[in-house]
């Protein structure tokens, strides 16, 4: 449940959403996402955060990155760190729960209502943390993948909770503009000269 008079902080673990997205079975329209949040309050600031692979950084990712950031989204991103575990395995580990924290509790006297894209049930503590702050706070990811993407206590200590699944007709990409965009990409290119 949203007022139209509160205040909005959007807060989007990116991969986190990337995840549910797919889980749920549609691409996330950015520019829809935003406006549908505009449309349910006063936004003070959405949040994108993601880690980048310095080996990635002219992937997918960096195109979608560079449009959040002039398009009214505030990136936060730090590159991920390559290890070996224990079984000699290459990992890679890229965790931005720290940053989306701190920002959370330095917006809290901001905003009125924290809306927060993710399913990591290390975020417990801070909605409880937002919430002694008296910050109302929505959590979106699904319950409708098995197993479900959101953990149990999150959704539990969450003032209300939201299933991406029912946000894709407001927030989802229109299939057709992937089909479109996939087909230009690989689209013959006409190198013949020009007589």
């Amino acid at each position: 449940m949203f007022y139209s008079d509160e205040r909005l902080g959007l807060f989007i673990d990116g991969a986190n959403l990337y995840a549910t997205a797919r889980g749920v079975g549609f691409d996330i329209d950015f520019r829809r996402l935003l406006r549908d949040f505009q449309g349910r309050g006063y936004l003070i600031r959405a949040y994108y955060y993601t880690a980048l692979s310095e080996d990635l950084e002219v992937s997918t990712i960096r195109p979608l990155i560079d449009w959040l950031d002039y398009n009214g989204y505030t990136v936060v991103t730090k590159p991920t760190k390559e290890f070996t575990d224990s079984q000699g395995r290459r990992k890679v580990k890229g965790n931005l729960d720290i940053e989306l924290a701190i920002d959370a509790l330095e917006m809290a006297e901001h905003i009125d209502h924290m809306v927060l894209f993710s399913g990591d049930g290390d975020f417990t503590p801070l909605v409880a943390a937002m919430q002694r702050r008296g910050v109302r706070v929505t959590v979106v990811s699904t319950v409708t993948t098995q197993p479900a993407m959101i953990a149990d206590d999150l959704r539990r200590r969450a003032d209300h909770f939201l299933d991406l699944a029912d946000l894709g007709a407001k927030i989802g990409r229109d299939p057709s503009e992937r089909a479109a965009r996939d087909a230009r990409r690989t689209a013959p290119i006409d190198t013949t000269p020009e007589p």
